[in-house]
């Protein structure tokens, strides 16, 4: 599919890599079907540990990948779960890593450069006594990569398609290939039960993107701050979003992020006459019954707040400026991934409304590709084991 942004010949990367996910996600598929019998040659004599803790990490939106998919992991391995950004750890590890229990940590990275993401793996090393790496990385000359090569007896590196590894300044292909990948690899035993599951939202990517036009459309929409709302897993997908639009519009749109049960207690304050709310609805029917009341009673509010309905059929009395039936399957937990779609194409369209440059939305340059400026510091000695 081919989108038309600007007046040049070429096209944005942050265009190509937003249309281009689907494709991607097929060719993660097939991926870690040709890995199957190494990865879980590496990962099932770690879930026969007992007490196993597995800590997903990243910085970022690769830490929002753990944040999006620790329920899953957790359900489909039967191990204690945690999702904890590398920024936390890094300042904070005796506060997270549990000497005495074995650790499983899965770092999350497209580059593999990021200084917090390197100095993870070494605080892991240094506080865990029994510790293991499962490294997702989207770029093969990064340094996280070479770590698990030197550390292969008790490491396994994923190392994504090359279209995975975006070349615009946020992450899109990169967010949604690593969440397949580790949702996938949880449960890799049943992996190739799993096509018909991966094709289903293969088909839900394009059914989103089909809608450019109409998210073309939102983006001239006089608003100033968006609040992107889901529940349980789809939370981290609203997270994601919001910083996806944030980022791309360069601060000029203000973000938030909330559970549709949480925005009741307090954070509803943020909404007036220039923002959006985003519904990223669940596929369970009980979870929907909260969602639905909160919208419901949004849509009453007499300062006709506009709102985006994203997977469900859709509900009049939402009165929602763009409604996107994804046709969802409660059973199948990968429904998350293409909702980070939502957030992408708001952002990539508001940052051309707005006159940016989406590859490189940042003006002042206070955010890079790659985060600048971080300076790693030795852990204290008094707070080591």
């Amino acid at each position: 599919m081919t989108i038309k942004t600007t007046n040049k010949k070429d096209r944005l990367y942050t265009d190509i890599e937003i249309f281009g996910q689907p494709d991607l996600w097929g060719s993660v598929y097939q991926l870690l079907l040709s890995e199957k019998e190494k990865i879980g040659e590496f990962l099932k004599p770690l879930f026969q540990l007992k007490n196993l803790q597995i800590i997903l990490t990243g910085a970022g939106s690769s830490a929002f990948v753990g944040e999006s998919a620790q329920g899953f992991v957790q359900k489909n391995t039967g191990c204690n779960t945690k999702a904890i950004a590398t920024t936390d750890l890094v300042t904070h590890p005796d506060l997270y890593f549990q000497p005495g229990l074995p650790t499983l940590l899965i770092s999350f990275a497209r580059s593999g450069n990021s200084p917090e993401s390197l100095e993870t793996v070494k605080l892991a090393d240094y506080f865990c006594e029994e510790v293991y790496h499962l490294i997702i990385t989207c770029n093969k000359d990064g340094e996280l990569l070479s770590y698990s090569e030197v550390n292969a007896n008790r490491s396994y590196a994923l190392l994504l398609p090359e279209a995975s590894n975006d070349k615009s300044l946020a992450m899109t292909g990169s967010f949604t290939s690593m969440l397949l990948s580790v949702l996938l690899v949880s449960d890799i035993k049943n992996i190739k039960n799993k096509e018909t599951e991966v094709g289903r939202i293969v088909n839900q990517g394009n059914l989103i993107l089909d809608n450019a036009k109409a998210f073309k459309k939102v983006a001239t929409i006089d608003f100033e701050r968006v609040v992107f709302l889901g529940s349980g897993p789809m939370l981290g997908i609203a997270r994601e979003c919001h910083l996806k639009l944030q980022e791309l519009t360069d601060g000029q749109v203000i973000c938030k992020h909330d559970s549709f049960l949480g925005f009741r207690h307090g954070p509803r304050a943020v909404t007036n006459e220039k923002t959006l709310l985003v519904y990223l609805f669940s596929p369970i029917h009980h979870v929907y019954k909260y969602e639905l009341d909160l919208a419901k009673s949004i849509a009453l509010d007499l300062r006709d707040i506009k709102c985006l309905s994203i997977g469900r059929p859709e509900d009049k009395a939402l009165k929602p400026f763009l409604n996107i039936d994804l046709k969802l399957k409660t059973s199948q937990e990968l429904n998350i991934v293409p909702s980070a779609l939502v957030g992408q194409l708001l952002g990539f369209y508001k940052s051309l409304e707005l006159g940016l440059n989406p590859d490189n939305p940042s003006v002042s340059g206070a955010i890079n590709r790659v985060v600048q400026g971080v300076t790693i510091y030795e852990y204290p000695e008094e707070f080591k084991k």
